[in-house]
């Protein structure tokens, strides 16, 4: 009788015990899914080809026919293509960077006026820029934005009745500003299809129409939109894992 007292008294004792010793026992936390992240921080190199067209104004102030003020407004149009070097800084989900580029154009276009026999054409025949860039990365996805100086080189020609075809390179300076989309479709191959506006300001052309087969005054005053698909290389700029 004494063993079975003592055996049910121990029993009640360590089941009165056990909730207690359970919770101070240290228990395994359920393994997390590793999640990885992309980074677009790193140098990269690439190039881009698209086409675009030029808005063009023209304007003489001794017109031909003794028409001053004659304006005309024409388009061109054509292929882009170049490349392209650049840094990114990425810190959270917010990028920075800096990117220079240069390209080939084959961006032309004139008009005539019927009414006067005015030709004029533009060509855009090179070009380049030097930009900051700015954007929201999620994971591999970035949108983004840009803008900086630019250059351009544009041939003029300029035809009047009774005048000499004139026709020179002129090197301009101006802004350029855009943005667009990019995807990172592996760790160093990114993709990305960009918008881009060039505004290079407004070029005279001097001249004396009291001359014989001379020459007359005009100004003209070019902008131009440009849409291209691009591959760029990254460097450095590793996938980094979160928990």
């Amino acid at each position: 009788m004494k063993r079975i007292l003592l055996t049910s008294v121990s029993l009640g004792v360590l089941g009165a015990m056990s909730p207690a010793l359970g919770a101070d026992l240290p228990y395994a936390k359920a393994p997390q899914a590793i999640q990885s992240v992309y980074d677009w921080t790193g140098v990269y190199i690439g190039g881009y080809g698209g086409g675009g067209f030029g808005n063009h104004n023209y304007n003489n102030a001794n017109g031909p026919a003794g028409n001053a003020n004659f304006t005309v407004n024409y388009d061109s149009t054509g292929g882009i293509g170049g490349g392209e070097v650049g840094y990114n800084w990425q810190s959270g989900s917010y990028l920075t960077g800096i990117e220079a580029d240069g390209f080939w154009s084959g961006i032309k276009g004139g008009d005539a006026s019927q009414a006067l026999g005015v030709v004029d054409q533009s060509n855009l025949r090179w070009g380049g820029s030097l930009r900051a860039r700015g954007g929201i990365a999620i994971d591999r996805l970035l949108l983004f934005f840009t803008g900086g100086w630019a250059f351009g080189d544009i041939q003029h020609t300029s035809t009047a009745p009774g005048f000499a075809v004139d026709q020179f390179t002129n090197h301009r300076n101006g802004l350029a500003a855009g943005g667009g989309i990019a995807y990172a479709i592996t760790n160093n191959i990114l993709g990305k299809l960009e918008y881009r506006y060039y505004d290079f300001g407004s070029y005279s052309r001097a001249g004396n129409p009291l001359t014989p087969n001379g020459q007359l005054p005009y100004s003209v005053a070019s902008t131009y939109s440009v849409v291209t698909v691009g591959i760029d290389f990254k460097f450095g700029g590793p996938v980094v894992a979160k928990y």
